[in-house]
């Protein structure tokens, strides 16, 4: 009963975030009000919650990581691929090996591999976190398909890293070449793993549903299910888990090109996925805020370990790793950029200049967040001979202190670094949007002028006048969405449309307020009330 109110407890704590984030200054990130929630939770609560790792893995990054891969925008991850993989594996691996360095410089006490095991845990930028600090700041469309791209690779290589720099500290041997094999086969399996189960489970719910039809819920509960078994298929093969979630999430968005899901499942399906986002989102960051006082505790009574006994060397340490990795990442983007810029050089391709502004918010926007914490409370307890883990609980709240302070920062720094900045849109984005709408609009005509044939030829008994009149009026919404409009009458054109759809807006609310006031005075019945609100609200989710 304890764990059952514990849990009602947070998921009250998300819903009364997203309303304290309303209160508060815009720059504070939805991800600080819920950590402080959580930390206001540890200090009423009489017991704590035993954070479980692996149990952590399991129920909170499958479905986030899977929604994350269906949802980013393919074509932005293959027309970067080259920079995403820059900085999800080469920045990894340089930032493993510059801050391990720092760290065992600044802290001799620590143990050079498990220096490394810190530097390798903090790399990890969090999808999450940058979803959110993004949300408040006009951070370019193409920055951030970059930033999402990387954050949903990067675990891997941060969290191989990480295994193996606790695995030289546990035995005191490292092996480069089996680090190499362990993680082609961490990489290449766990996507086999995610891709492999996403194609057996559609294939086999699609012959369900063409043999037996298709249950309610069903296919919304399968698809809730498939990050969860590409997870556990991961990591029975030893294969990264986290990659497999990832994988599978964006095969899943290429079965959804097919079009067999039915339109009322999608609508349904998709407000499912938000709830669970939502939900999984906070909850982490409220844990994450619940776990601070007994870590914090626990690293004060580490700082022997340093050879330091004042408390304010662990918040020197915190800020000294956070501006580390600040600068190892912008030294990395910009030998990104300027490798980029030498390529097209040699391409004869126009070059673009690296503007400061935006290279310090592609650093900045790397915040860290609860795959960082998941991580490293994983490190053992204890060493072979039975001897505690050296560092182990300064270890865990440096890390935790980096999650903090690089919130903290990107949710300051990057509003005022970006303020006022103009970024032009994508003018391909455009074209390919009105691309789809004519040709959605030609195809529409030409299946309700065929349709409409049809129709007349099997009902001889109906008036001749009937269908011409519908396919007309049908027609006729088509062919304003293909109305030519030359460059000069564009903007006019532009402005009408949006008259048009203030006026759509402002018809469909007073639609609503009658259904409504019809079923409070009880001259319709509920049913229908909902059926017509329903009609209503999808016809106005098209215009907003």
């Amino acid at each position: 009963m304890d764990s059952i109110e514990v849990v009602l407890i947070m998921l009250l704590a998300v819903v009364a975030s997203a309303y304290i984030r309303r209160l508060l200054p815009r720059a504070i990130p939805l991800p600080l009000v819920q950590i402080g929630l959580g930390a206001l939770i540890a200090a009423k609560s009489s017991h704590g919650v035993d954070l479980e790792p692996d149990l952590f893995f399991l129920v909170f990054l499958p479905p986030l990581l899977f929604l994350d891969g269906w949802r980013i925008p393919k074509s932005g991850l293959l027309r970067d691929k080259g920079t995403i993989l820059e900085l999800a594996f080469g920045l990894v691996v340089f930032t493993v090996i510059g801050a391990g360095f720092l760290i065992h410089w600044m802290i001799p006490a620590m143990p050079l591999p498990v220096a490394f095991a810190l530097a390798a845990i903090v790399s990890p930028t969090d999808p999450i976190a940058v979803s959110s600090i993004a949300s408040s700041s006009p951070i370019p469309k193409r920055l951030m398909h970059i930033l999402e791209g990387e954050s949903l690779l990067n675990d891997a290589s941060g969290l191989v890293c990480f295994r193996f720099a606790v695995a030289a500290a546990m035995t005191g041997a490292f092996s480069l070449q089996t680090a190499a094999l362990t993680f082609v086969w961490l990489v290449v399996a766990g996507i086999a793993a995610g891709v492999g189960l996403t194609m057996v489970v559609t294939w086999i719910q699609r012959w369900l549903v063409r043999h037996f039809g298709e249950p309610p819920g069903s296919p919304i509960l399968v698809n809730l299910l498939i990050p969860f078994g590409a997870y556990l298929v991961a990591e029975r093969l030893h294969a990264s888990g986290i990659l497999a979630a990832v994988a599978a999430g964006v095969t899943m968005s290429y079965v959804e090109l097919s079009g067999h899901a039915h339109a009322n499942t999608r609508i349904q399906r998709s407000a499912v996925w938000d709830t669970v986002q939502f939900s999984l989102n906070g909850v982490m960051f409220v844990l994450l805020g619940e776990q601070l006082p007994d870590i914090f505790r626990l690293a004060g009574a580490s700082l022997e370990e340093s050879g330091h006994v004042n408390r304010w060397w662990l918040v020197a340490y915190a800020f000294a790793i956070t501006g580390g990795l600040l600068l190892l990442r912008m030294v990395w983007v910009w030998a990104s950029l300027r490798l980029t810029i030498f390529k097209q050089k040699i391409r004869h391709q126009p070059r673009h200049k690296i503007k400061l502004r935006l290279l310090l918010a592609t650093t900045l926007a790397g915040a860290r967040g609860t795959i960082t914490l998941a991580g490293v409370l994983t490190l053992p307890l204890a060493l072979p001979d039975g001897s505690p883990f050296p560092a182990r609980a300064l270890t865990i709240f440096l890390a935790c202190s980096v999650i903090l302070i690089s919130l903290l920062v990107a949710s300051i720094a990057l509003p005022r670094l970006l303020a006022g900045m103009t970024f032009p849109a994508e003018p391909e984005e455009q074209q390919e949007e009105d691309l789809a709408r004519r040709a959605a609009a030609n195809a529409a005509i030409s299946a309700i002028e065929k349709t409409q044939i049809e129709l007349m030829e099997s009902d001889s008994c109906v008036d001749p006048e009937v269908y011409p009149q519908a396919a007309a009026r049908v027609i006729a919404f088509y062919e304003h969405k293909l109305k030519e409009v030359d460059p000069e009458s564009e903007q006019a054109w532009r402005k009408t449309d949006s008259a048009e759809k203030e006026l759509r807006l402002a018809a469909l609310e007073a639609e609503r307020r009658t259904v409504f006031d019809l079923a409070r005075h009880d001259h319709i019945s509920d049913e229908i009330s909902r059926k017509l609100v329903r009609e209503i609200d999808l016809m106005e989710a098209r215009y907003r």
